[in-house]
This record gives structure tokens, sequence and C-alpha cells, in this order.
């Protein structure tokens, strides 16, 4: 009855989420992950505004489009060895909502609380955005612009994309006959070796996890774009967004898999070296999110209501952000109640679901709350009961 008819106050959460003290990386920047999970519902034809999710099959290659209400999630990503994260935001997609749009206004609402909050201050570093293949990164790019942010996507490994266009000299010279200045310049071709060229920076990183990192980046290449789909009814010239093209190669995968090449699109333009090597690694944190959504669903319960009101579904979820807000900041509280077969961890090295396991047993650890006032004056006594008979009345 709650969860249907409940009310919570959304607004007020949000802001108080992001006066907490954020995870910071290297140089004290906020690095947030936005991902899409599904909250599936094939076996509810009657909920309103479900969407045919994109669900993983089990093997390679096996998709499968189920109906469900997904949620754009966005948190803040920690660094180190580590499967927690801090949710800041939530929001279902509507059947007519444009997913890239609805994250690009979440990200301006988010980044405007974190500065009303004091989180970011004029002079520190841009805020990342860390995104996996799926969300168009030059569009998200677009449209923050003029906000403190830097996207950093992944794209798939046979994109083309645009060097900037010759300069009118240039042009004039290697076409003397005249014409029009290209608005595009030569192609790079991700699965073309011959079209790269020399990278600009080119770093090699030893890990513990993946042996010798090897990452290349190339400046000032574009997506050329074309009007279909989001850029259709894009009033004027359709614009020319440069960024930074990051190619990662890693030795070798867990379980002796053949690794492939990742490749990283920035909006940050004349990286150096050293901000080359952050990115990278910034994206592979990205993956403690999915952490997260197998902690919500196997462990909080998540998606175990059969819900069928999406409002309703939206307070449960909110819920569940206060929850697991809840493990985050009692980490270091919750006692480890391993089982036989786990290592011993320190306090700060706690999993997710060791911290819930020990959650419970918190309450001796902490201060007893403030009792009741009692009042100064004696309340008023009882009266007694009088019984009175009639007379000429005998029992």
């Amino acid at each position: 009855m709650g969860i249907n008819h409940g009310q919570i106050e959304v607004a007020r959460l949000r802001r108080a989420l992001t006066t907490v003290a954020l995870p910071r990386a290297a140089g004290g920047r906020i690095v947030l992950a936005a991902d899409v999970t599904p909250w599936l519902r094939p076996d509810a034809p009657t909920c309103p505004e479900r969407l045919f999710c994109h669900v993983y099959g089990r093997r390679k290659g096996d998709h499968q489009m189920i109906p469900g209400w997904p949620y754009s999630i966005i948190a803040a990503l920690e660094t180190g060895g580590t499967s927690w994260t801090m949710v800041l935001d939530a929001i279902r997609l509507r059947p007519d909502d444009d997913e890239v749009a609805v994250t690009a206004t979440q990200v301006r609402d988010l980044v405007a609380r974190l500065i009303e909050a004091g989180q970011w201050r004029q002079g520190d570093p841009d805020i990342l955005i860390v995104l996996d293949a799926g969300y168009d990164t030059a569009r998200l790019a677009f449209l923050l612009d003029g906000l403190p942010v830097e996207v950093l996507g992944r794209l798939r490994s046979d994109r083309v994309l645009r060097r900037p266009a010759p300069s009118r000299r240039e042009h004039a010279l290697a076409h003397p006959g005249g014409g029009r200045p290209p608005l595009h310049g030569s192609e790079f071709r991700m699965k073309d070796e011959t079209t790269w060229g020399e990278p600009a920076h080119t770093t090699a990183t030893g890990t513990s996890r993946y042996g010798t990192a090897t990452a290349s980046c190339w400046g000032r290449l574009h997506h050329r774009l074309t009007r279909r789909a989001a850029w259709l009814e894009h009033p004027g010239e359709l614009p020319i967004i440069d960024g930074t093209l990051i190619r990662l190669q890693v030795e070798h995968l867990p379980g002796e898999r053949d690794p492939k090449p990742v490749w990283l699109w920035t909006s940050a333009t004349g990286i150096t070296a050293a901000h080359l090597d952050r990115l990278w690694q910034a994206f592979l944190r990205r993956f403690d999110l999915e952490h997260t959504f197998r902690m919500w669903k196997q462990t909080l319960g998540w998606t175990a209501p059969k819900i069928r009101d999406p409002h309703a579904a939206d307070r449960w979820t909110w819920l569940i952000i206060i929850v697991y807000a809840q493990l985050r900041l009692a980490r270091l509280l919750a006692p480890d109640l391993r089982r036989p077969w786990e290592r011993p961890a320190p306090p700060e090295r706690l999993t997710p679901a060791r911290v819930r396991r020990g959650f419970r047993h918190l309450r001796p650890r902490l201060p007893l709350p403030a009792g009741a006032p009692k009042p100064t004056r004696p309340g008023p006594r009882v009266p007694q009961l009088v019984v009175t008979r009639e007379p000429g009345f005998e029992c």
C-alpha cells in the first residue's frame, strides 16, 4: 500500500545525495558513469509505459529484446580495487523519450546540484562523464556544451572518423582549378591501419590483470554527421564536434581470451600523455556500475516485487537507492561476517554484499538515541469508578 500510494520527496533526496562527500580520482576530479539498466516485466502485458529492453544472452551474439522499464542511472565512480559506486540519480525512460536527451538533462541537473553543494568550484578539473557503447557521445557532448564536463565513451571498432578540413591555402594548392572547400578532412578508418598516421601520444602501463596496456591517441577527430535520426531537425548547418580518439590494447585477458582493441572518444582536445592514461583507467572503472546493478537485483531485491504501476516502481527504485547509500556510508563500521571460503579483508575493502551481511550488527556499536522527554508535572489521575445504587435495588 505504501509503495502504490505513498510519496517520496525525490528533489530533496537528490540534493541530500549530492551533499555527501564524493569519491575523487587523481587530481581531485569527479568521475561520473551513466548507464541504462532494465527492470524486466515480460509477464505483465497490462503494465503501462513499458519498452523493449536490450538484454544480453548467455551465448556470444545472443541478444534479446524483452519488455520492461529501463532506468537511466548516474553514479560517481571510485578509484582502486573496489566495486562500490555512489548512485546520485535515476530516471525511468518513457516510450517517447530520447535516451541521449534524457541523459543530457540528467547530467545538467546533477552538475547544477553539485555546484550548488560546493562539490565543484571554479578552477577545479572538469567533471568526467564515462559512457559505454550505445550512447551517441558526439551528440551528448554537443548537448552539454557550456558545462564544465568532459565526455568519454566507447566506440564500435568499425567506425570511420574525419580529420579537420584543410585550410583555404592548402585547398588552393591542392586544387588549382578552384572549387568549394571541403567541410571534412581525410578519413580515419579504425579497421584500416594505413589511415591512422602517427599518434599524438603512446603510453605503455603495466597492469596486474591485463599485462601491458598500450594506449595511443589521435587528436582533432570528429564524426561526420548527417541529417537523420536525432540530427534530422537540427536548425542550420550540422556542427563539427572535434575530439580525441584513443586506442587501448592490452596484452592478455583473464581466461586466456584473445584481447581486442578498445576504441574510446573524448570531447577533450590537446590532451597530454598523463591525461591519456587517466582517461582509459577511468573508463575501466565504469564497469563497477555493473556490480551495483547486480547488487540491486540479486541482493537488495530491486526487481523482485511484481509492481504494476510505473510510478510505484519509481518509488521502490528510490528506496533501493536509499538503502544502498546507507550501506555505503556504513562500510567502515560493519563487522566482517565472512564465509568460511572467503578471505579476510580490511574494513575499507569490504564488498557491498559483506557490508550488508554485517549491517544488522551495527546497533550495539551505535550510540543510543535520546529518550522520550518526561513531563515535570504528573498527569491527571484516572477518576475512580463510583457505583451508585438506586433505593430499593438489591443484587
